[in-house]
């Protein structure tokens, strides 16, 4: 008690002032102080100048796609405290320690449906360019989906594509039914190399656009329009009978166009898997969409610093649409078992 005195060499000492930034605003404390410097509160941590719900909060913005300095000024507005955008660097580097266990974690032995596509964002090293993420979706057998994994390399190829399908299997993937790629070279290789039972389907819409780049403007809604009548067929056989009327149309005007879907060996595997599933495994727009809101909430940033601040920002976004849709079945897997992917 106060003005009691003891034999012990320790005393009361008065108090100090802290300052503690909490999501309630910034709390002026009494700390109290004893002679030896040995007394400290279980309540607060010595040093500790902010709550945790504050570092949740900022953690929360950094995944919307604020910049630090944003994120700096609503805090500021909230809390009434300020932070340095160095500060909130420093709380959001939280993340990084999910980064090597996103890339890391153990996935299905089977998924049903892998889809491949890369989008480019601009990072610093030393200068700045666009550089490509290549990013792997998985749908499961149960047709849940969930982002399996990805690598950043300055430009988009078949023996980056190769690196990330070896490290699924590495991280337990044994089996995928589907394949869809967008048809980059080399890439149909690089899959039978890693996983020679898969079957592989050609994005249609990348199909269509290269049939639209090799035509004239006046033609395009035309030839288009004959070409999804192939694609949209209920069946293979109708299928390749507007192929076929396709040919007998466009031949003589577009014989490129023409040479290009005869050597296309992967156009209809779609096909081959029941119709409830067939609209979503023709084209990459799934994965397609993903990019779309990445690059979205990334546009404030408008370029990464670094390598480890571009993968702190997109496992964060990957990790919350693995949350979103992990117990989601996408549209008509869930009328499809097993067998009827791997038969």
């Amino acid at each position: 008690d106060r003005y009691n005195r003891s034999e012990n060499a320790d005393s009361r000492n008065g108090f100090y002032t802290r300052k503690f930034n909490s999501k309630y605003g910034v709390l002026n404390l009494r700390i109290p102080r004893d002679r030896l410097g040995e007394f400290y509160t279980s309540l607060l941590p010595k040093y500790q100048r902010h709550d945790h719900s504050t570092d949740k909060t900022i953690i929360d913005l950094y995944q919307t796609g604020m910049t630090n300095s944003e994120i700096a000024h609503v805090v500021q507005s909230l809390c009434g405290a300020s932070y340095s955008k160095q500060t909130i660097s420093n709380i959001t580097d939280k993340v990084i320690a999910n980064v090597e266990a996103f890339k890391n974690r153990a996935l299905s032995e089977e998924y049903a449906v892998v889809y491949t596509d890369a989008t480019c964002m601009s990072l610093r090293r030393d200068t700045v360019a666009k550089e490509a993420v290549h990013i792997a979706v998985g749908i499961t057998v149960e047709g849940t989906k969930e982002i399996l994994g990805y690598v950043i390399a300055p430009t988009e190829s078949a023996e980056i594509w190769r690196e990330l399908l070896s490290n699924l299997k590495q991280r337990g993937l044994k089996r995928i039914a589907l394949v869809c790629t967008d048809g980059l070279a080399g890439m149909e290789n690089a899959i039978h190399d890693i996983y020679p039972e898969s079957k592989i389907q050609r994005c249609i819409v990348h199909v269509s656009r290269n049939i639209a780049a090799k035509v004239r403007v006046a033609d395009r809604k035309s030839i288009l329009d004959d070409f999804k009548l192939v694609y949209q067929s209920k069946s293979i056989e109708e299928a390749n009978k507007e192929l076929a009327n396709f040919k007998i149309k466009w031949n003589r005007k577009y014989p490129k166009v023409i040479q290009c879907l005869e050597e296309n060996k992967y156009l209809f595997t779609y096909y081959d898997f029941p119709k409830e599933v067939r609209s979503s495994i023709y084209t990459t727009n799934l994965i397609e969409g993903i990019n779309k809101h990445i690059k979205k909430a990334y546009k404030s940033k408008e370029q990464f610093p670094t390598e480890q601040s571009m993968e702190k920002y997109l496992v964060s976004q990957f990790e919350l649409y693995n949350e979103k849709f992990m117990n989601r079945i996408h549209k008509g897997f869930g009328l499809v078992n097993r067998e009827q992917w791997f038969f």
